[in-house]
């Protein structure tokens, strides 16, 4: 499988349009209160009738200082004893999850994400890891995916030392921009020095995947300035990358009210530096996974995609696809059996339903037929680029040219502009086409008719 992209300024131009990111399907949108711990419990026991392994995700919400670009949920403040009710409260979340599931399930993947979760001391950070070894079933070698999210102003050599002591082989760094002007207007004061100190670490300390997030589209940014900074964090010769489009959605995240939108660049300004930042990723060996992110050839995620098992969940690309996920923490959201189910946002409501000896789950989704079809359809497009009818008809028992004639009409613009191509038993994503992914995974969103457009991000 050819793993790169052809950058066509006037296509991306016609179709960027806004629309999901699919890392679930259906969307948060659709999650509803109707959906409570009952339901989510009944999805659980259908769930231990199968041999699924298990993906845990642990939500630290807190972080020091407030980046004005985040869409996170988080929680800013200086004040570190707020850490110990927190993680109090998620050991006991830790517990109770844990009774639900058969104890022989093992734990192939696991995730640390915020917030910033080296928020956050080193004792606590052993704390959690041995509370949730002590109630799962966790690896004990590194044939688990255990991964956590780093803020480099957060970390350094020993705590990166004792975090794979601890189990952890993956990690992903926070860079989004090293010039120092972009920095202040994005109120993220980020020193090379520290950064390369975790990085060096990372390395020294065995973990086996380390990859780099920047983000374009920030005030004061121009395509010299951050291919300056990719062209310096390529030197550190990370495993992958995250290249994000920054989403200015000040309606929804005020902190981004914070930036002043003159500072912004141009559309134009943002495409040179994405097709920049492209051409020297692939120049420099790297493939194109696909919705921002970019891996060396013998990473296992351009290793997955090749072979057509990659995955596609809350944490990005994976290469567990049949882990059943349980979210623990603040606003974390799990993804069991045929359920997406999401814990309280806000910390007082979350601790009230915790010290009340319930679980935190307040709204959800309980999908049918037609949503889990059409999560099959739209992940394996957005993870292969490639959609084979056959295997669509016999593990769903449709003929999907019946079931998705609408859907393959729609397609035919994008066949004209060289986005796809189609045979009578597949669809293939062109190499011009791949960068908008998300465009041709709408076609097949029912949800998306309804009108929901609005709440989501332009797709590049």
């Amino acid at each position: 499988m050819e793993q790169t992209i052809q950058f066509d300024e006037a296509l991306i131009k016609r179709y960027n349009q806004s629309g999901p990111r699919y890392t679930s399907y259906p969307t948060a949108v659709q999650f509803t209160e109707g959906f409570g711990i009952a339901d989510y419990q009944r999805a659980v026991e259908r769930s231990n009738q199968s041999d699924k392994a298990l993906s845990l995700y642990f939500h630290i919400p807190f972080c020091d200082t407030v980046c004005f670009f985040c869409a996170c949920n988080k929680v800013w403040t200086r004040d570190r004893s707020k850490a110990k009710p927190y993680l109090e409260r998620l050991f006991k979340e830790i517990e109770m999850q844990s009774k639900l599931f058969d104890p022989s399930r093992k734990v192939d993947q696991l995730h640390w994400g915020g917030g910033t979760p080296t928020f956050i001391n080193m004792e606590e950070m052993t704390q959690l890891m041995n509370k949730t070894r002590q109630h799962f079933n966790l690896h004990d070698d590194d044939s688990g995916e255990y991964s956590i999210e780093i803020d480099p102003r957060e970390a350094n050599r020993e705590s990166v030392k004792l975090l794979r002591t601890l189990g952890f082989n993956r990690m992903s760094l926070g860079v989004q921009d090293f010039d120092e002007k972009v920095q202040k207007a994005v109120n993220r004061i980020q020193t090379q020095a520290e950064t390369f100190e975790v990085l060096d670490a990372a390395h020294e300390s065995g973990f086996m995947s380390v990859n780099v997030d920047l983000i374009y589209g920030l005030p004061l940014q121009t395509e010299t300035g951050f291919i300056k900074t990719l062209d310096r964090v390529l030197e550190a010769n990370p495993d992958r990358f995250s290249i994000f489009n920054y989403a200015h959605m000040p309606s929804m995240f005020p902190t981004q009210k914070k930036m002043n939108e003159a500072d912004m660049p141009s559309p134009d300004e943002k495409l040179a530096i994405l097709y920049a930042a492209t051409q020297r990723l692939l120049e420099a060996g790297y493939v194109y996974i696909g919705m921002d992110h970019f891996a060396k050839p013998d990473d296992e995620l351009a290793i997955a995609q090749r072979n057509e098992t990659l995955y596609r969940n809350f944490q990005g690309y994976s290469t567990h696809a049949e882990c059943d996920l349980v979210g623990m923490g603040a606003t974390s959201i799990s993804l069991i059996n045929n359920t997406y189910a999401q814990n309280y946002k806000g910390l007082d409501e979350y601790y009230a339903a915790i010290d009340s000896e319930k679980l935190a789950v307040f709204r959800g989704v309980e999908l049918n037929e037609d949503d889990e079809l059409r999560r099959d359809v739209i992940t394996r497009l957005i993870s292969h680029f490639h959609l084979n009818f056959a295997k669509i008809d016999a593990l769903w028992g449709v003929r999907f040219d019946e079931y998705f004639a609408s859907e393959l009409k729609a397609l035919a613009p994008m066949v004209e502009d060289g986005l796809v191509k189609m045979t009578s038993s597949d669809i293939y994503v062109t190499a011009a086409g791949r960068l908008l992914i998300r465009n041709i995974c709408m076609v097949f969103d029912a949800y998306l008719k309804q009108g929901t457009q609005n709440r989501f991000s332009k797709v590049i």
